[in-house]
């Protein structure tokens, strides 16, 4: 359980300092002032982080219900987040595969549906949190636009990377179940 909510911190704070490094810079090549750079490079970031974590956990949500019933769903993801069951168990609910990952898309329809409720959660945040801070709706607009495209493709890398994390953690505990 401990192992499991440290990796889940870990993914939830790796997002939130790439973000807050992006956002910096892209608010910076924007506005060419550091300190309206910083504060939207602190404060976006911020509620961007909030905002992927429900992404997230939404997209959890919709993977598993495409491949278990409601009830399994419930039993599967708290027993799963909870690394409650044995590795016999896993292999028995999941058809004989090994080191089921709880939170990867199957195909690239998925994924590309991901990337893009990614990108227009992501639009909302930005402009109205630029305009908050800036109260100018052009620069809002300018960062609510490139900021997230530019995010965007660093959400797909680092939700690539952490896929292949899960994945090797999924395949070495399927190796020493078996050994």
């Amino acid at each position: 359980m401990i192992s499991t909510a440290r990796r889940l911190a870990l993914k939830i704070a790796s997002y939130g300092v790439m973000h807050l490094v992006v956002a910096i810079l892209v608010a910076f090549a924007i506005t060419r002032d550091w300190r309206m750079a910083l504060a939207v490079g602190v404060v976006e970031p911020f509620f961007q982080t909030i905002a992927y974590s429900i992404h997230d956990r939404v997209w959890h949500r919709i993977e598993q219900r495409g491949r278990l019933s409601d009830v399994e769903e419930a039993a599967e993801a708290f027993t799963a987040r909870l690394e409650v069951m044995d590795p016999h168990e896993q292999r028995r609910v999941h058809g004989g595969h090994h080191g089921h990952s709880h939170a990867l898309p199957r195909s690239l329809k998925q994924i590309a549906a991901k990337t893009v409720t990614y990108g227009l959660m992501h639009f909302t945040v930005a402009v109205t949190v630029a305009f908050a801070l800036t109260q100018n709706w052009k620069t809002a607009l300018a960062i609510g636009i490139i900021e997230p495209l530019v995010q965007t493709v660093f959400f797909t890398v680092h939700d690539r990377v952490w896929t292949r994390i899960e994945a090797r953690k999924a395949k070495r505990a399927a190796e020493l179940a078996s050994a």
